[in-house]
């Protein structure tokens, strides 16, 4: 993968450090930065907070950094892995209605959840990768999908990570950034932390600050830290 390119903008001033020990690792840890001047040099802000990653540790996924080579691991539909690269954090949702604090105060766009709520992860469907109102099809063409309100809770609160942005199938679909079952458990995945750590990132998290998330291994991030212009 092309070192010389650097997928984190320049407009950004808000990203989600995320480093795990290695490719294969369940687990990582999450760290904020900021900018206040986009020209400045990154600042860390709050404490670091541990993280769950998906079953299969990370591959590489589809995002703002360069294409990874045919050599390389890419995130596959239902492989178990946290995409791998760095990403646009895009939008908010939760069971907290429109009404609520959260849903009020928001910086980015939020959604609430409910029963007709779907992410689409069937790879023949129109809609893969998308979260949509089932009420709004004029038919259902999918076989499987991800209910958006659900009984365990690991969706009270969520915001979206932007990763295979063009819906290519098969590519990885429906990942999240979203409250996990218990430290150290790890998701099929997404990037989970504890609901009072996702509650915080975000009311953090400001569209006007463009936010990202970069996930890596912690020796990939040392690689291509400078180049990609990172923390």
């Amino acid at each position: 993968m092309p070192d010389t390119d650097a997928p984190a903008p320049a407009s950004s001033c808000q990203i989600l450090r995320v480093l795990a020990a290695d490719w294969c690792s369940d687990t990582a840890t999450l760290q904020r930065f900021t900018r206040p001047h986009r020209a400045q040099d990154w600042q860390a802000f709050g404490d670091e907070i541990p993280v769950s990653l998906g079953r299969s540790g990370l591959a590489w996924g589809i995002g703002l950094h360069p294409a990874a080579n045919a050599s390389e691991s890419r995130k596959r539909e239902g492989d178990g892995c946290a995409p791998a690269g760095i990403f646009a954090i895009t939008a908010l949702f939760g069971e907290a209605g429109p009404e609520s604090a959260i849903a009020q105060s928001a910086r980015l766009p939020y959604r609430c959840t409910g029963p007709q709520l779907k992410c689409i992860d069937d790879t023949a469907s129109r809609y893969y990768n998308r979260v949509i109102d089932q009420e709004t099809v004029d038919a259902v063409d999918w076989r499987s999908h991800e209910e958006m309100l659900r009984a365990d809770e690991r969706y009270v609160i969520g915001a979206v990570i932007a990763h295979n942005a063009a819906c290519l199938p098969g590519q990885g679909s429906c990942i999240f950034l979203h409250v996990w079952q218990a430290a150290g458990v790890p998701t099929a995945g997404c990037t989970a932390a504890s609901l009072a750590d996702m509650t915080e990132i975000c009311n953090w998290l400001d569209a006007a600050c463009n936010p990202l998330i970069v996930q890596l291994p912690e020796a990939e991030y040392r690689r291509r830290r400078k180049a990609w212009n990172l923390p």
